[in-house]
């Protein structure tokens, strides 16, 4: 005799009575040798069947841009700024600029649309320090988020701002021993 397990009807309702809130995280570094880290941690969780987006802001160089994410899996969409190189500096011409700014705003969007349950932001702390991407905008952006929704910003010299907003903070350092 095989027993038969009974699946829950389409009008049960599997929500929790106290949702699980997202975290916002930082990973800092002033030797900016953390990306493998996070890059684990965000492979790991889309191995697991969630939807997870890595976003480059400094990062070019591939003419890849938010209309072509690269996808690892299922699960994980990659994106980096659509520009010919990498930014290092906070002197943009205007369609470098131009490419930032429309990265930027493509990320709010799917952050606010809910259509990712984990979002990195690579070298967020750059774009800020260089003057790229403002200070209050990112806040007014977190606090705006889906409750949800677990941001992982990165970079070094993170502002301080932001590590006061921030659920965990990871400061990863060199260390020598003799």
């Amino acid at each position: 005799m095989v027993a038969q397990l009974e699946s829950p009807s389409s009008n049960s309702s599997l929500s929790s009575p106290n949702p699980v809130e997202g975290l916002v995280q930082v990973f800092t570094s002033a030797h900016r040798n953390f990306f493998t880290t996070v890059m684990a941690q965000a492979l790991r969780i889309a191995g697991q069947g969630t939807s997870v987006l890595v976003v480059q802001f400094l990062k070019g160089g591939i003419g890849q841009g938010q209309d072509k994410p690269i996808q690892l899996g299922q699960n994980l969409d990659w994106i980096r700024c659509d520009l010919p190189r990498c930014i290092d500096t906070p002197q943009l011409d205007e369609a470098e600029n131009q490419a930032l700014q429309q990265l930027w705003q493509h990320t709010q969007n799917v952050v606010y649309a809910g259509k990712y349950a984990l979002v990195v932001l690579d070298e967020l702390s750059l774009a800020i320090n260089f003057g790229l991407i403002p200070e209050a905008d990112v806040l007014a952006f977190l606090a705006k988020r889906p409750p949800h929704i677990d941001i992982i910003l990165t970079g070094p010299e993170m502002p301080k701002s932001l590590l006061d907003v921030a659920d965990q903070i990871t400061e990863i350092r060199r260390s020598h021993r003799p």
